[in-house]
């Protein structure tokens, strides 16, 4: 791999602020699964943390790409890559170190902040200070449909979050009747063996889905690196077969072409012709080649970007009312666009590792400021066994569905307004903390915008200097 001495170690330094941003990641939000463990005396800290730092590291071995690739997605390939290798240095520094900053000042602080908050933002501010540089990209340096369906899985966590678990309670008062369960806990005096194993398998099942969810938010902020410097080495899966994904390519040609057009407008025909502009460049620059290795370092990015551009013009027309096909074809072309995605939608194996060690040894580090808050301050009392239960089913299950759909999703969102909801379901809104509660909802409402013009200012200053 021919790389100049300079960019090496610009690389490696990137790298590492990917992994430490992991790693504070993973002590940051630590709290959200052992909290409810160690303020019910169900389980020691010490062993809590090692027990939740495994699941975590399991969680993105485990966790698919899904999320990652839709951190990658949100800025463009356009702006991701160009010719100067130094613009993509300043972009990933840029997003790293506003990143690390903000979660690190909210950490110190004890706020629960939403390390998808922060990294959105991040990518946001960089894509938008594309405003400010020569050229026509502007509007373009944000994949804006991307962005929307995040901010809105962003902005809907807490909320969801606060509702879901009140209902949790009033199901556990229907279903539990021992009152044990509703106590608050007695200091040092661990509570009955099943009350704890429902806890045990709560704090688990959040520490999983986190390193699910988390975790490939460092995958993909690492594949974005990597393809930003380096594209001819990680555009393209060199374990994927290109003359199977050139048979995807054409059987998603052929039912896009057959399809009648009679309704489309300016947009169908504009995805309904890149379909074929991309189909058409990918055949030709990949004929007779059967793996990546094959295709000259120079043309790999391209034909990432001709499988990108096919495949989401496909899905558009898929998403269109007048995209008239049979059921059956829109069954087969949704199983071909997954197929071909395969090409370009992977993280090789130690890019998980590295991330998976970095998550999990973060999250048996530096845990206890964030604990304290969300086990006492956000209620006026302790939380009790069913609120911290209920908060962290519900937390785990919001990531969950969130990580199976692909989308980043806030765990500390989503488990610390569990914790409000559930100490509402008992004494209505008088039981928060309103100090608490106001720094939680005004760190939520300013990491965007403080992110977005942290790492818009970063990236600027990073382009004019590299």
């Amino acid at each position: 791999m021919g790389i100049e001495t300079g960019l090496l170690v610009l690389l490696v330094i990137c790298l590492l602020l990917a992994c430490f941003f992991e790693f504070i990641n993973g002590f940051h939000d630590t709290a959200n699964a052992v909290a409810t463990v160690i303020y019910t005396n169900s389980m020691k800290p010490t062993v809590a943390v090692v027990y939740s730092g495994i699941l975590n590291f399991i969680g993105v071995l485990l966790g698919g790409i899904a999320v990652a690739m839709g951190i990658v997605n949100l800025l463009p390939m356009e702006v991701l890559v160009d010719a100067n290798p130094y613009h993509g240095v300043a972009l990933v520094l840029a997003l790293l170190i506003s990143s690390i900053v903000w979660n690190f000042g909210t950490w110190y602080f004890g706020i629960p902040a939403s390390s998808s908050h922060t990294l959105i933002g991040s990518i946001l501010g960089i894509g938008l200070a594309f405003y400010f540089l020569p050229g026509d990209i502007g509007g373009n340096a944000v994949n804006w449909d991307k962005a929307k369906d995040t901010g809105l899985a962003l902005l809907l966590s807490p909320l969801v979050g606060f509702s879901l678990a009140i209902i949790m309670m009033f199901i556990f008062k229907r279903l539990i009747k021992n009152e044990v369960i509703y106590k608050e806990p007695v200091p040092g005096k661990k509570p009955p063996i099943w009350v704890r194993m429902l806890l045990w398998l709560t704090c688990g099942m959040v520490s999983f889905f986190h390193g699910q969810n988390d975790g490939q938010k460092g995958v993909g902020i690492i594949m974005m690196i990597l393809i930003a410097i380096l594209p001819g080495y990680f555009s393209l899966d060199e374990k994927v077969n290109i003359q199977s994904v050139a048979a995807n390519v054409s059987k998603i040609e052929y039912i896009i072409a057959n399809t009648d057009t009679t309704k489309f407008g300016e947009d169908e025909f504009k995805h309904f012709n890149n379909v074929k502009k991309y189909a058409a460049t990918y055949k030709k620059v990949t004929d007779g080649k059967f793996s990546s290795k094959d295709v000259a370092i120079a043309e790999r990015f391209g034909v990432r970007k001709d499988v990108v551009k096919l495949t989401k013009g496909a899905e558009k027309l898929l998403k269109s009312p007048n995209f008239a096909i049979s059921g059956n074809d829109k069954k087969i072309l949704e199983l071909e666009i997954k197929s071909a995605k395969k090409l370009v939608e992977y993280a090789p194996g130690w890019v998980i590792i590295m991330i998976s060690i970095s998550l999990g040894l973060g999250t048996m580090i530096g845990w206890k400021r964030v604990v304290k808050t969300i086990g006492e301050k956000i209620g006026k009392q302790h939380m009790s066994y069913a609120q911290g239960a209920s908060a962290e089913i519900v937390a785990s299950i919001g990531i969950g569905m969130a990580t199976w759909k692909g989308l980043p999703v806030s765990t500390t969102h989503m488990l610390s307004s569990g914790i409000a909801g559930s100490m509402v379901a008992k004494k209505g809104l008088k039981n928060l903390q309103k100090k608490t509660v106001v720094n939680i909802l005004l760190a939520w409402l300013l990491t965007l915008p403080v992110t977005i013009i942290l790492s818009g200012s970063l990236f600027l200053l990073f382009r004019w200097i590299l």
